[in-house]
């Protein structure tokens, strides 16, 4: 072995050796009349998942929207999980030990689950979020308002201090491509969406068949996503072509409970 690639592998193995991990960690199937989907870190860095699908859990844990995953099995999205795992050190909730978190997930994931996977970028279709021709409908948050805070379900997004880029973030789940915040807006804003979801979008994708049937039937009259941004908050989509990163599933492999 070349002298360059033996100091390459003795790097890699003491980064890894540095890095916190889980002290310990259960993996089992969710039951099968479960419903819904909880992903939570507890007080002290604790992981608790709840009928979550390997699908989510690469969200969560890389960053990425649904639509950066290509290739993998089709229980990816299909099987869930309920997992609960301690870190060795407590953990606090601020945002760097939340990316402490994502990185023990994905060693997780790849130790349990055998995952193995690699990025590429590719030229895709993707949309810009625009002011529209009437103006921005968005109200400025108060100096004082706590935030930024997003909530929102199959028909709805509401947000408080939230920057237009977030949004455009959050409105990538919704359509099943690439948002990108090209309005010039620097603000922080309040604000309420409602539409009808789009059949693309991440909703449909980790939702069993049999759960979407029980799921209660929408309101017909919602306006599409499109329609809602320009008439609620005075903003448009517009498509076009651009970079995405892709996340491409080389390899995953059910989990064995523990």
């Amino acid at each position: 072995m070349p002298a360059a690639s033996r100091i390459l592998i003795l790097a890699l193995v003491a980064g890894l050796a540095g890095a916190q991990t889980f002290e310990v960690a259960s993996i089992k199937p969710s039951a099968a009349d479960a419903r819904g989907m909880n992903i939570n870190l507890e007080d002290g860095g604790r992981f608790i998942t709840q009928n979550v699908p390997l699908r989510f859990l690469i969200i969560f844990s890389y960053s990425v929207r649904d639509h950066q995953l290509t290739g993998g099995p089709e229980w990816m999205s299909s099987a869930r999980w309920d997992i609960s795992a301690k870190p060795e050190a407590p953990l606090t909730r601020t945002r760097a030990d939340q990316e402490k978190v994502k990185a023990m997930v994905r060693a997780l994931l790849a130790e349990r689950f055998g995952l193995v996977l690699h990025r590429e970028t590719k030229e895709l279709p993707i949309y810009a979020l625009v002011v529209a021709k009437n103006g921005p409908k968005l109200a400025e948050s108060a100096p004082e308002a706590k935030g930024p805070s997003l909530h929102g379900g199959r028909t709805q997004l509401s947000g408080t201090k939230v920057p237009v880029a977030l949004l455009a973030e959050n409105l990538s789940n919704s359509l099943g491509r690439t948002v990108v915040d090209e309005t010039g807006l620097k603000g922080n804003y309040d604000f309420k969406l409602e539409y009808l979801p789009e059949p693309g979008g991440m909703f449909g994708k980790v939702q069993g068949a049999e759960e979407r049937a029980q799921t209660a039937p929408l309101d017909s009259e919602l306006p599409s996503i499109f329609t809602a941004l320009q008439e609620q908050l005075g903003l448009k989509l517009e498509s076009k072509k651009g970079p995405v990163e892709i996340l491409v599933i080389d390899k995953a492999e059910k989990a064995t409970e523990n």
